[in-house]
């Protein structure tokens, strides 16, 4: 009899340990769709501003939204949101001050941005050439308020996306956005949050590549006139720029962060005051200028012309310029006055 059992036992056991066998691949068949799933859904999308996947694929179809910054040098110390720009750009106002405009293909990412301030023509044009969501406070009447038809616009206050937060200063130095409060109201408008291309900004390197050129630059200042003077020095540790105003590094209001960019670009033009008002009159048609990256530099041929154009950037020999992965500043300057200093 147990001979007969033996048999009948040594069969149960071969086929439990098959079933097992099976239920153990299936486990592992199925983890590794899950892992796939995963990966799927982690698929990151280029920022075409900044050349980096880091985007999903939501973020990356919405348009950038640019922001007027205060850039006086009272106000400089209580700026925050800088460090998450992709873009920011850098040119003369009025009396001598120059102003920012930050561009941001995902303001979600950002906490909080500002002080906001009125809106200069050629910093419409600029918002333009991105198709970006120009956001301001104000805007000088005889200039900037015709040509803000020509644009999206949307006028920042404390009665929508905006907050006045007390830091030391007067009013008008107090307004900030808050990034994802701001572009929730701006999708629950009527404003078309949608971009129509997806087109890089510049022809960026490969992720792995880095852009270098034979001449050193340690630092490049960029007199913008006798009292505003911006200065970037290189950090080899990290790889990128930081800035400083005078000597004097600014930091992140809140964050207390270095403000810092992986690229540099000084651009010049020809630069007056418009008629009937003190406000410069900045040419955007081309020009020369440089690009710094990686402590190295080299001259370039800039272009942009309409205002719905965005920047082109070339070698000196007319071919296309690759720009380096990672965010820039970019500071347009007069030619006639303002050569930058190189070290």
């Amino acid at each position: 009899m147990l001979k007969k059992i033996i048999p009948i036992i040594l069969c149960f056991c071969l086929a439990l340990s098959v079933g097992c066998s099976k239920n153990k691949e299936s486990l592992e068949v199925e983890k590794v769709q899950e892992s796939t799933s995963s990966e799927k859904k982690e698929e990151l999308y280029v920022n075409s501003l900044t050349g980096v996947a880091e985007l999903t694929k939501a973020e990356a179809s919405q348009r950038p939204v640019a922001i007027m910054i205060n850039n006086i040098s009272t106000a400089q110390p209580v700026q925050t949101g800088l460090n998450k720009a992709d873009i920011v750009y850098e040119t003369e106002v009025e009396g001598g001050i120059t102003r920012l405009l930050a561009v941001y293909k995902n303001v979600n990412k950002v906490e909080k941005v500002g002080t906001v301030r009125s809106a200069r023509y050629v910093y419409i044009d600029l918002a333009m050439g991105h198709d970006a969501i120009y956001i301001h406070h104000g805007q000088d009447p005889n200039y900037a308020a015709p040509h803000l038809k020509h644009t999206t616009a949307f006028t920042l206050s404390e009665k929508n996306a905006g907050a006045r937060i007390s830091n030391g200063l007067s009013k008008e130095h107090t307004l900030y956005a808050y990034g994802e409060k701001l572009w929730n109201f701006l999708q629950k408008s009527k404003i078309n949050t949608q971009s129509n291309t997806d087109s890089t900004w510049q022809k960026f390197s490969d992720k792995d590549t880095s852009v270098a050129f034979s001449n050193t630059a340690n630092s490049v200042t960029v007199p913008f006139s006798n009292s505003y003077k911006t200065t970037f020095k290189y950090d080899s540790a990290t790889g990128e720029y930081t800035r400083f105003f005078k000597n004097v590094e600014r930091k992140d209001y809140n964050t207390k962060e270095s403000t810092t960019v992986k690229n540099v670009f000084v651009l010049y033009t020809t630069m007056s005051n418009y008629p009937l008002e003190k406000y410069r009159k900045v040419a955007l048609e081309s020009g020369n200028g440089y690009y710094f990256v990686n402590g190295t530099y080299t001259p370039i041929i800039w272009s942009k012309g309409a205002s719905s154009n965005g920047f082109t950037f070339k070698n000196t020999d007319g071919t296309e310029l690759t720009v380096n992965q990672g965010s820039s500043w970019v500071c347009i300057a007069d030619k006639n006055k303002s050569q930058a200093i190189i070290g």
